[in-house]
């Protein structure tokens, strides 16, 4: 008897034994499958390396995704300042390690002395709505705060420690940031030009060693004093006096009255997924509805022929199309009706609107209610997935490149030109109103995946969210294959523009189909976004800004 359980207890021993070493060599197999760039505890994509860098750090500290997100904003202030900054504005998007999501909106407002006038000088070209009179109350910041206040484990100083050493000891000027820098007109913006100039007066170029000792300054003030510093006190009042030294409006009482925004995210069926988005005055419905529209023609494989491609992105654009129609219904919900809103990221809207798609030609601007509107360009994503599993997408922007091109030598702030967002959008700027956007950070959960992802580029942020997960979800591209993917935008005036390596092929069909065609120069379409999927957290930052994620 006592052989026999001896026997039983040996036969169980070596059972859990055999089970275990199957775990084992299938946790080994599910590793090997990883891509190159994965992770398995924590991730950053963000513009740059070294934000991605500083924001992982953050993260190992036992920070939250909340600290490493701020951390990694504050850094890409400084190595990409011509897209985002402290005199901006941002939407998060983020979700608690229960699951829970949450939108905290700290995008910029119209002044209380916001020229009523103001859209009657809007430009047909983006390049020329810069100037102090675009500049929104700057919310940047005091997002920051709430964010952090809710979510943070570090303390608030840290997160600013990284960015205060390299502003003030330099660092070498990153390829982008070089870009931009050669097109600061001296006589256009001279205190921003004498920002990003050297001891001799010649403007700093890629590789070339730079310093902002006085945002340094500001930073530290911030971050030693807490976020009220920006919008109270000395930095507030040499922030105001700067702006309306150039002509602007801002006064010590908008900055003081400032609020953030905080709701529920807006829930919408994507597959296997609940996507969440931020809701109006932000992108994410856009986005939606041309997932929505293209989901309903069942694609789960890439296109193979030239006929099954062509048509694709017949609809595909077409979508875009009626996506450009129904922007004027995006707005802040304190000065718009969100109720067509609301119906765009339903799928029986997506289905009517997939009525109206013909398959074998185009139409006039007129059949799919578009008016015309300003394109833009321009802020910054990261995406940020924590070891607990919780999550921040965010999209921050001072909107066009270097924002106002006012700036603040005070404090050593970029102010932003955000109103100019309102033109060819509405008739009227209310005091407080927040501009429509086209950032949408958003965050994809299943059972068993999650998916932060969000893009810059202005208009172009829904073109890079859309291209990404569509090649991504639905036609088995890696991550890094389906961002790298070339892409074609819908503009504002319903033209087809195509990045370059894009197959010409289909673009002589789609001509074919009567589209109109552009030819364009320079994309800005830039999508980060970190994926947890079979254990193995995979990070990517778009190249076309150059960037590079972080992990551990």
């Amino acid at each position: 008897m006592a052989r026999s359980k001896a026997r039983v207890y040996t036969c169980c021993a070596l059972l859990l034994l055999l089970v275990f070493a199957v775990i084992v060599a299938i946790a080994v197999a599910v590793r090997r499958r990883c891509p190159n760039d994965s992770f398995s505890k924590a991730a950053v994509a963000a513009d740059t390396k070294t934000c991605s860098e500083v924001g992982r750090d953050m993260l190992q500290r036992g920070g939250s995704a909340v600290d490493g997100a701020i951390a990694a904003l504050l850094c890409t202030s400084i190595m990409n300042p011509q897209s985002a900054g402290l005199g901006g504005g941002s939407i998060f998007t983020v979700m608690d390690s229960s699951g829970n999501v949450k939108i905290i909106n700290s995008r910029e407002t119209a002044p209380s002395k916001v020229d009523p006038h103001l859209l009657k000088s809007c430009s047909q070209s983006f390049n020329l709505t810069s100037g102090s009179k675009w500049i929104g109350v700057p919310g940047e910041i005091r997002g920051y705060k709430l964010v952090h206040r809710r979510y943070g484990k570090l303390p608030w100083a840290e997160l600013f420690q990284p960015t205060i050493k390299l502003a003030r000891e330099g660092f070498p000027i990153p390829p982008v940031q070089g870009l931009f820098i050669s097109f600061i007109d001296q006589k256009q913006t001279p205190p921003l030009w004498k920002a990003f100039t050297d001891e001799k007066g010649n403007l700093l170029k890629t590789g070339d060693i730079i310093k902002f000792e006085k945002l340094a300054d500001t930073l530290e003030t911030i971050a030693n004093v807490g976020a009220e510093a920006f919008y109270s006190g000395r930095i507030a009042e040499d922030l105001v006096r700067d702006v309306q030294e150039a002509g602007g409006v801002l006064t010590l009482e908008d900055l003081a009255s400032y609020k953030v925004k905080v709701t529920d995210a807006w829930v919408v069926p994507m597959g296997d997924y609940q996507m969440y988005i931020p809701p109006p005055p932000s992108g994410g419905t856009l986005l939606s509805l041309v997932l929505n529209i293209m989901k309903g023609y069942h694609m789960d494989s890439a296109p193979q022929s030239a006929d099954q491609k062509t048509r694709f992105y017949h609809r595909y654009v077409e979508a875009f199309k009626f996506a450009n129609g129904m922007k004027k219904h995006i707005g802040d919900p304190n000065f718009i009706s969100n109720k067509t809103a609301m119906k765009m990221i339903e799928a029986d809207f997506a289905d009517h609107i997939r009525t109206l798609i013909s398959s074998n030609r185009t139409h006039d601007p007129q059949y799919y209610s578009l008016t015309p509107y300003l394109d833009s360009l321009g802020t910054t994503h990261l995406s940020v997935l924590a070891e607990d599993g919780s999550a921040v997408a965010v999209t921050s922007t001072i909107n066009h490149i270097f924002g106002s091109k006012v700036y603040s030598s005070r404090t050593g702030i970029v102010l932003n030109n955000e109103l100019s967002d309102f033109c060819k959008r509405t008739d009227e700027i209310f005091p407080g109103e927040q501009p429509p956007s086209s950032m949408a950070p958003t965050v994809l959960k299943s059972r068993s995946k999650t998916l932060v992802i969000g893009g810059s580029g202005g208009s172009m942020i829904t073109t890079g969210l859309a291209s990404a997960l569509i090649n991504h979800l639905w036609f088995g591209k890696s991550l890094k294959e389906a961002i790298d993917a070339p892409v074609v935008f819908v503009d504002s005036e319903n033209t087809l523009k195509f990045e370059p390596k894009f197959d010409k092929d289909i673009i002589k069909e789609l001509k074919a189909l009567g589209h109109n065609q552009k030819e364009a120069t320079r994309f800005y379409n830039v999508v980060n976004v970190v994926e947890k999927k079979d254990g193995c957290i995979c990070a990517v930052s778009d190249q076309r800004k150059k960037g590079e994620a972080a992990g551990y």
